[in-house]
């Protein structure tokens, strides 16, 4: 073991530093260092999960990118057919990056009961569509199976479920009628199975049923549906896939990506970047500070072993990296203490949902948790250079220290 390290591992285990006047000022910086990991840790990791759940939802119903024809519909239903006979459809081999496409025609109706009644779209899609996102929102009951026989089975949302009084096993009528000179087109559909995305905005307006009942009170053919629905595998690279999509489908048709439709939504959650980048910068700044002070606490309370060992030939940087390699040490302790805090909160979270929210506000019913490892580590790492950085400002006086002066300081 070499002279500094040694030296460092005397300071650290002595007794009279553990008693010493630095002694709470070195406990003060341990706990910032602490502090900031678990402010930071919960911030990225609950941003992140906000982010990717609210993703999630919204993908879940719209799907990644949307094919449809070029018009100035800004509603949600589909006005102009669109035939499957696609050279991307049913797989799109044109775009490695497509996961998964789909056809779906969305038509408004009017849900009619005894006493109340609802306006919603009506999203129909047949044997192609992916219940993988839905089967996630799942709550009460099961997901239909659709072939290409008629089915009149329909999945809702908990949210017109209780504002209509419905639960599953139940039955309703689905009004459709454009034309005020014509008879309206009624549809009996069956309640058998209930989802709760917690995305209020979506949930009060989509219920999902069988294709045909659309394409018939369309008067379309088989064969025509509304838009394409694609799903891709990577949503960071969505707009190089975006871009490949669309020169990849004839010129007549558009692709439009779900951050496009939902652009505020997007934006928003897009200020949670940088709020974290801030909490983190805010975090790092303080508890390097706090080290910083705790440092300069022990140079002051070291000053006489720093001039015997200058008059015993040390060089300055010698003596400068014991107290950097003890500040090394402590900024180690902090963060061991500071992930061991942080990541049981954020697992107790993901485990028992501890901390609710509004979805009327924030989307989701409670504050979601996304925890990857390579995130902890780069922001250990980027913890401990930064503090160790800002350490060599501090231990640059050693230098200014005279050996003389310093042996006599009391």
């Amino acid at each position: 073991m070499n002279f500094e390290l040694f030296i460092a591992k005397r300071i650290i285990g002595s007794k009279s530093y553990k008693s010493s006047v630095s002694a709470p000022i070195i406990k003060i910086g341990i706990a910032a260092i602490a502090i900031g990991i678990v402010v930071m840790l919960i911030a990225i990791s609950t941003g992140l999960g906000l982010q990717k759940k609210i993703r999630e939802k919204v993908v879940a119903f719209n799907g990644h990118i949307i094919i449809s024809n070029y018009d100035n519909n800004a509603s949600n239903e589909s006005l102009r057919p669109l035939s499957i006979n696609q050279e991307f459809y049913p797989e799109f081999r044109a775009v490695t990056d497509v996961n998964h496409i789909q056809a779906v025609v969305h038509k408004f109706t009017v849900i009619r009961t005894e006493t109340d009644f609802e306006g919603v779209v009506v999203k129909g899609v047949g044997q192609d569509y992916n219940w993988n996102y839905l089967k996630d929102f799942l709550i009460e009951g099961e997901l239909p199976e659709y072939t290409s026989d008629y089915n009149n089975d329909v999945v809702i949302s908990q949210y017109l479920a209780n504002r209509l009084e419905f639960k599953v096993g139940d039955s309703f009528q689905a009004v459709f009628g454009e034309d005020i000179n014509a008879m309206p087109r009624i549809i009996k559909y069956n309640i058998v199975g209930v989802f709760n995305s917690g995305f209020q905005d979506l949930d009060q307006t989509f219920i999902i049923g069988h294709i045909k009942h659309l394409q018939r009170i369309n008067k379309w053919e088989g064969d025509q549906v509304g838009h394409f629905e694609v799903f891709v595998k990577d949503f960071d690279k969505l707009e190089q896939t975006a871009i490949q999509i669309l020169q990849n489908i004839p010129s007549l048709l558009n692709a439009t990506k779900v951050s496009t439709k939902y652009a505020t939504i997007f934006e928003w959650i897009k200020i949670f970047d940088k709020n974290t980048y801030g909490i983190i910068g805010i975090m790092i700044l303080v508890a390097g500070i706090n080290m910083i002070t705790a440092l300069l606490v022990l140079i002051l309370e070291r000053t006489q072993m720093i001039g015997i060992l200058k008059a015993l030939g040390s060089h300055s940087w010698s003596i400068q990296k014991i107290f950097l390699f003890n500040a090394s040490y402590l900024v180690g302790v902090g963060l061991f203490w500071g992930n061991l805090i942080g990541l049981s909160l954020l697992f107790a979270q993901q485990k028992f949902k501890l901390f609710p929210l509004d979805p009327s506000v924030y989307y989701v019913s409670e504050a979601p948790v996304y925890i990857n490892i390579d995130y902890i580590i780069w922001l250990n790492l980027g913890t401990f250079v930064v503090c160790l950085l800002m350490l060599l400002i501090p231990s640059a006086i050693i230098t200014k220290i005279s050996a003389i002066k310093s042996i006599r300081f009391q």
